[in-house]
């Protein structure tokens, strides 16, 4: 955990204006226009604030951070998960943020900037739940079902690491968003979705005393941002990265929607 000094001095950091960060040697785009697309359904990383209504998160601020730094100017859209990297492969838009996990075969349809975030799943369940503890007694006893969206990371632990390795196992009830995996766990349609440890905790403290986390980290990925194969962009978008970590942004807005934000409040 970064110390308050570090974190104060990330933020003060965090507020150069392009001209200056350019000055420290990072890239000028020279106010390009650059699209990125979204989900808007994995909080706290992007997801729509519903008091404002308005799109939020980890993600939104690191990468209107990544364009102050680099002088371009950022547009956002928005589209499902199972859209989002053909859209992006095919040049529909310049840049896909939504947790993507760095994996090798979507390596062959996208390229991918450096790991932004480490990411370890967990079991979210209802805070009832009695009959399965871990990984383990989840995948022995038939009856249970895992929710899940269809090629993301929880979808392939739940296969791989919990389950058989069938792709097609029943167990596993395939729904379009994140956010309806937890509603149909609430409902008690499954008994288990996987997430990452902090969004987890997110959705846990938003419940109400209905969800829980059990059972420990089920592996973990890298998160990276996703390009267009040759696009232009890496370079410098890996280059503010690796400037936001060095200068501590990265971990201010770690405290600041990990630690500080309350989901539901």
């Amino acid at each position: 955990m970064p110390s308050r000094r570090s974190l104060l001095a990330g933020f003060a950091l965090a507020l150069l204006s392009p001209a200056l960060a350019i000055a420290d040697g990072l890239p000028d785009l020279k106010a390009r226009s650059i699209v990125v697309v979204t989900e808007n359904a994995y909080p706290p990383l992007q997801f729509v604030d519903p008091k404002s209504g308005k799109a939020i998160g980890w993600e939104y601020d690191a990468m209107n951070e990544i364009a102050k730094r680099l002088n371009a100017k950022v547009e956002y859209r928005n589209t499902s998960w199972d859209a989002m990297i053909p859209a992006v492969s095919q040049g529909q838009y310049d840049i896909g943020m939504t947790g993507i996990s760095i994996k090798p075969e979507r390596k062959e349809k996208v390229d991918f900037s450096d790991p932004y975030m480490r990411s370890e799943m967990f079991m979210l369940v209802r805070a009832d739940e009695k009959r399965f503890t871990d990984a383990k007694s989840f995948a022995a006893n038939p009856k249970t079902l895992v929710g899940a969206q269809a090629g993301t990371t929880s979808f392939y632990t739940a296969i791989y690491d919990i389950l058989d390795g069938n792709e097609q196992n029943p167990r596993v009830k395939l729904l379009e968003t994140f956010g309806a995996t937890v509603q149909t766990l609430k409902a008690g349609d499954v008994d288990l979705v996987l997430t990452d440890g902090v969004a987890g905790k997110g959705y846990v403290e938003a419940s109400n005393g209905t969800l829980k986390l059990i059972g420990g980290p089920l592996g973990g990925d890298d998160f990276g941002f996703i390009f267009k194969k040759g696009s232009d962009l890496v370079a410098p978008i890996n280059a503010a990265i690796a400037a936001l970590k060095a200068d501590g942004t990265l971990a201010a807005l770690d405290k600041k929607w990990f630690l500080d934000y309350k989901l539901g409040e």
